[in-house]
């Protein structure tokens, strides 16, 4: 969430009870969370501005289905004079809104750290000031524990998998050391500390979920961030996929549905596990390479993709899949969702999208499958 602000007024609610905000709300992850909320019957406002290509049609979409229950708000979360308005009632807040992409930051590392460190330091002041402790829930990452360069790795089926039993097992824990790398990594560790801090220092109930990569519909991912739906988006517009490294590297993918989930049930449960940060993934049953993916979309749409090989990314993990137990004992969460049906799920919403864009646009679709 980055760009300009716009002068702003504090919503009027359509009903007593205080609403959710939402931060970053027109976003993959945020749209779905918001669409959650207001199909329990909450009023939802959605702070966003609306800087990323594609999430006005987000926004759009949850107007579209719950009308005057969505309370739009524009802005930038770096003018903490322009969004505090907006935090006065809330019931709770979840925050999403980040400069998401690791090439940025080394492109622009000011602005990422403006974004991801000041507008969430912005955001916890902001509900501070506003007295009412509301919960606060931050979408962290798996980049906060670095490279992990440290962990001896080997071969296992053409997957890069730590040579540890019980991490190939189980995936890496909240007790791995943070190790903050790129500017990226650095600006979201700075957040993450800041929201875990805001709960010791002034008793603000806040969380931390720190995810690895999520997935599904409504995800405009670009190479730079939402590799699945990007990889998805690319090769049903026949256009070849660039594999960074050598595509062994092992991620554990989660659905947008199970992620809904989990931030909603530790929301639930905040006064017990505040200032507590957990890992989210898809965990070892979820955990796959880029290349496991790349077959699986080629499975999908009935042909061999195109893909380009390029150089290794600064500070790619070669392996990062969550161990999700703290949390699942926490709060009873657990992934639901086959990473295979997942990724059906999202093809048939990215054929489904395309035809209804292609028709609003008067446009033939380039969609091949």
């Amino acid at each position: 969430m980055t760009g300009g602000t716009a002068s702003l007024t504090t919503p009027a609610l359509s009903r007593k009870a205080a609403a959710i905000v939402v931060v970053g709300g027109s976003g993959f992850l945020g749209c779905n969370l918001a669409d959650s909320f207001l199909r329990d019957g909450d009023d939802v406002i959605v702070l966003d501005n609306l800087s990323r290509a594609g999430v006005e049609r987000n926004l759009e979409w949850l107007v579209d289905n719950h009308g005057g229950s969505v309370h739009p708000v524009v802005a930038d979360i770096r003018d903490l004079d322009v969004i505090e308005p907006v935090f006065k009632d809330a019931r709770a807040v979840f925050h999403f809104a980040a400069q998401t992409a690791v090439t940025t930051s080394l492109r622009q590392p000011i602005d990422d750290f403006e974004t991801n460190a000041r507008g969430t330091l912005n955001v916890l002041e902001a509900v501070r000031r506003a007295g009412r402790r509301a919960p606060v829930i931050f979408a962290s990452t798996n980049k906060v524990y670095g490279a992990l360069t440290h962990m001896p790795m080997r071969d296992v089926d053409g997957r890069h998998m730590p040579a540890d039993e019980t991490i190939r097992s189980h995936g890496v824990g909240e007790a791995q050391a943070l190790d903050f790398c790129t500017p990226y990594g650095c600006s979201k560790g700075v957040a993450d500390q800041y929201v875990l801090d805001y709960a010791r220092s002034f008793d603000i109930p806040t969380a931390v979920l720190r995810m690895s990569c999520v997935y599904g519909p409504r995800q405009f991912g670009t190479e730079d961030q939402g590799w699945v739906a990007h990889f998805l988006i690319r090769a049903l517009a026949g256009e070849p996929i660039s594999i960074y490294g050598d595509g062994k590297q092992v991620r554990d993918i989660l659905h947008v549905g199970d992620a809904v989930a989990a931030y909603r049930t530790l929301q639930q449960s905040i006064d017990r596990f505040k200032g507590r940060a957990f890992n989210l993934g898809g965990g070892p049953e979820n955990a796959v390479s880029i290349v496991d993916v790349v077959r699986e979309i080629e499975g999908l749409i009935g042909r061999r993709l195109q893909t380009v090989k390029r150089d290794w990314r600064a500070g790619d993990q070669l392996f990062f899949v969550a161990d999700t137990r703290a949390l699942t004992e926490a709060v009873g969460w657990r992934a639901r969702t086959n990473w295979r049906a997942g990724l059906r799920d999202l093809h048939a919403w990215l054929v489904d999208d395309w035809a209804k864009v292609s028709k609003v646009h008067h446009q033939p679709g380039v969609i091949t499958a």
